[in-house]
């Protein structure tokens, strides 16, 4: 039986930096831009979709030259291997639920984390769309104004972890607004200190757990399956 599930979003999470944003701040619209479309999001007067959309539409950069580019920048949460390591011990499936491209996340995955991360960890996300000239564009997962529902994704999975009638603890762990859909989806949720998910979560009274990195979420996790703590005991609001 599995006893645990962790459900996490993938750039700014497992990864310290966003790979979307970096793309966007470095060969497209920019940082300032960027900031605006995000505060849209969150005031509900602009679409996750619309805005990524947005965000990629602005980076011309060959799609190659881009996978490049991230390999080159982005780094690894420092607690994340070890909670990989400990997942794959404890047989506690690692799902990945992204908003970001799955070229990009299979490259990164297997440079920072191992190629047997790309067999160990499953991947759900919207896909990417190459011409001829390595221009690109992102193939979006759903029709939702999310591009991607997150939570219905989640429910998917839900469904087929309990077909033994035995419900496992659902964890998830996010920062940013491609999170929002999710946030109530799982029993312990984790979000990332001073990011928007944060902010969301205390507009909304949504409970969650702070954390900084992975270690911390490795620890809380531990912490549950052993029945050393609550889950309500871990939460605020």
């Amino acid at each position: 039986m599995v006893k645990a599930v962790i459900f996490t979003d993938f750039d700014g999470t497992v990864t310290w930096q966003d790979s979307n944003d970096f793309l966007t701040d470095t060969k497209g619209f920019g940082k300032e831009e960027r900031t605006k479309v995000f505060e849209g999001v969150l005031d509900g007067t602009k679409s996750f979709r619309d805005g990524f959309w947005d965000m990629l539409e602005s980076v011309k950069t060959p799609f190659p030259e881009c996978v490049k580019l991230i390999e080159q920048n982005i780094q690894l949460d420092p607690g994340f291997k070890d909670t990989f390591e400990w997942a794959q011990e404890n047989n506690v499936p690692i799902v990945v639920i992204s908003s970001g491209m799955r070229p990009l996340i299979k490259a990164l995955l297997k440079k920072l984390v191992g190629p047997e991360a790309i067999e160990k960890i499953e991947i759900v996300s919207n896909e990417v769309e190459i011409d001829d000239d390595e221009q690109w564009r992102i193939v979006y997962k759903d029709d939702s104004p999310f591009g991607h529902d997150k939570s219905k994704s989640i429910t998917q999975y839900k469904k087929k972890f309990e077909v033994a009638g035995q419900k496992p603890t659902y964890f998830y762990c996010g920062d940013g607004v491609s999170d929002l859909s999710a946030a109530k989806e799982c029993d312990l949720l984790f979000a990332k200190r001073g990011k928007d998910l944060v902010t969301y979560c205390k507009r909304q009274n949504v409970p969650f757990r702070e954390f900084d990195t992975f270690e911390d979420i490795l620890a809380s996790m531990k912490d549950v399956l052993a029945g050393k703590k609550t889950v309500g005991e871990l939460m605020q609001n």
